[in-house]
């Protein structure tokens, strides 16, 4: 795909809490979360809303690009998790940044950590086909919400809110490409991760119990570990074996934000250097499909990348 990123934003909440606040409130003892997370610290939401923080992020990404909104002509939200089941996100940010009805086509796509990857190839071909001319691709999370603190706060803990949004043009030649991409899905995991409740799976007024109990997330950490260390090593040979590129061809690589222990071992496995990672997980924590732009943009505004 002939596609440009031609501006990135981030967005979090104004409350930082720190992991050594939360031991002290849930009565655990000093740097026991620390030790079983490596996350020190997070952003959560106040008074803060999760499309407030997808329009910060928008905006800021719009003033990178150098672009009024009203260019925009496709919006697509990348959430893990939406404002709410219907309608979609991206319709409600983009009335909230002021387009006018009908000015743009906006939806939703969601594969979970991934829904920013998918919306981000999706406005690509978009683009590619002449569909639209300037896309918003946002994802927007309030990880904080619906947490299992009291029975698995060491999960909980690994959590954090933010936003972040890119701003995509086609490219003309010469100014760059997307080499590859490249998705595999591994279902047998499909109950090891995730929030039950919210669609039709549980009703709410039959199975109250079910609904509640459910609407809590949960994860089986140490069956995905696995799945990972299964298949991981195998996902990344055969996607640049599809760009053409090899190991050290690579600059840099902006990972989804699962774990600081996550990021490291993923290095140790696949044998890239840890400088050539953007890791920032240990300060935001894991802020679920908006870990990779937000990753992306803190290496842009830090000068990890560059044209080319």
């Amino acid at each position: 795909m002939r596609i440009r990123i031609v501006g990135t934003g981030r967005a979090v909440p104004a409350q930082c809490i720190t992991t050594s606040a939360l031991e002290e409130r849930l009565g655990l003892g000093q740097g026991a979360l620390e030790a079983a997370t490596g996350v020190v610290e997070r952003y959560v939401c106040g008074a803060e809303s999760q499309i407030d923080l997808a329009c910060t992020a928008a905006r800021l990404a719009l003033e990178d690009a150098g672009l009024e909104a009203k260019a925009v002509d496709l919006i697509i939200g990348g959430c893990g998790v939406p404002y709410q089941p219907l309608p979609a996100t991206a319709p409600l940010v983009m009335q909230r940044l002021g387009l006018a009805d009908g000015s743009g086509a906006a939806f939703d796509v969601n594969s979970t950590c991934l829904g920013f990857l998918t919306a981000f190839e999706t406005a690509g071909r978009m683009i590619e086909a002449g569909q639209c001319e300037t896309a918003l691709v946002f994802s927007s999370e309030v990880a904080s919400r619906a947490l299992p603190w009291r029975d698995a706060p060491e999960v909980a803990a690994l959590f954090g809110d933010g936003a972040a949004a890119a701003v995509l043009r086609k490219a003309e030649p010469g100014e760059g490409r997307l080499a590859a991409s490249l998705m595999r899905t591994y279902p047998s995991a499909w109950e090891s991760c995730g929030i039950g409740s919210g669609g039709t799976r549980f009703d709410f007024h039959k199975q109250p119990e079910e609904f509640a109990h459910h609407s809590l997330f949960h994860m089986d950490g140490k069956e995905l570990f696995r799945l990972t260390s299964r298949h991981f090593n195998g996902f990344v040979s055969a996607l640049l074996e599809r760009a053409g590129w090899k190991q050290e061809d690579v600059d840099l690589v902006v990972p989804h934000q699962a774990s600081p222990f996550a990021l490291a071992h993923m290095a140790r496995q696949t044998g890239f250097a840890p400088e050539k990672l953007v890791d920032i997980a240990a300060r935001f924590g894991n802020q679920i499909a908006a870990s990779i732009p937000f990753a992306l943009d803190v290496a842009r505004r830090d000068g990890r990348v560059a044209r080319g």
